[in-house]
């Protein structure tokens, strides 16, 4: 009897093949935000947070490129949070340093403890009814897991926490340069008063550097 010989194709996936498979976005992210999501969700190619668009508390897209040349502080915030007083202390910066350059961007995030439960339009009212806030807010988004908006991955990536890089609470804070690249973190207590001598010495460089 002749032996029967069985062949089998094998398939060889190449780093390029690799390469060209498409991952995954999470299942929440809108249709009109998948592109950005696809290109930044693994951090390879961003290098400064003016490779972002995220969207404004009303909705809007907005290049972080707009605050290119600036100082920025980026902070996760909460409106019903033990540091939500936190607040005052933001606007006294902005209002301080704004002529020179600086900026401070607001998240709103609902995964600590569902501090910050409202609207886009109730979070918008009480920052501005209840602390005055005139700094640049921003739609709500998640900071860890899976969900993390982009940006909060490339912050994280670019400052390492405590233990773990995952963002602790309310109001950490991320210091960024006047070219884009996050140079500080700071922890939920740390008060913004404190940020002051940080925030000071990077307005003094030029955007050049």
């Amino acid at each position: 009897m002749m032996a029967t010989t069985v062949l089998r194709k094998t398939v060889v996936l190449t780093p390029n093949i690799l390469k060209s498979v498409p991952r995954s976005c999470p299942s929440s992210i809108h249709a009109s935000e998948t592109a950005s999501y696809a290109r930044f969700s693994t951090n390879t190619m961003a290098k400064t947070i003016y490779d972002f668009v995220v969207k404004n508390i009303k909705g809007e897209d907005v290049s972080l490129k707009k605050y290119e040349g600036d100082v920025c502080l980026i902070v996760n915030v909460a409106s019903k949070c033990g540091l939500t007083g936190q607040y005052a202390g933001l606007q006294k910066l902005y209002d301080d340093y704004k002529a020179e350059g600086f900026k401070v961007l607001g998240f709103p995030c609902n995964q600590f403890g569902g501090q910050e439960p409202g609207s886009e339009e109730e979070i918008k009212s009480f920052c501005s009814l209840k602390y005055n806030v005139t700094f640049d807010m921003f739609k709500k988004i998640d900071v860890n897991g899976e969900n993390a908006a982009p940006l909060y991955k490339f912050l994280k990536s670019e400052q390492h926490g405590f233990l773990t890089d995952d963002i602790k609470w309310n109001f950490t804070k991320f210091l960024v340069d006047r070219t884009g690249k996050p140079v500080k973190r700071y922890s939920p207590q740390d008060a913004p008063a404190s940020l002051e001598a940080d925030i000071k010495t990077y307005l003094a460089r030029d955007s050049k550097l």
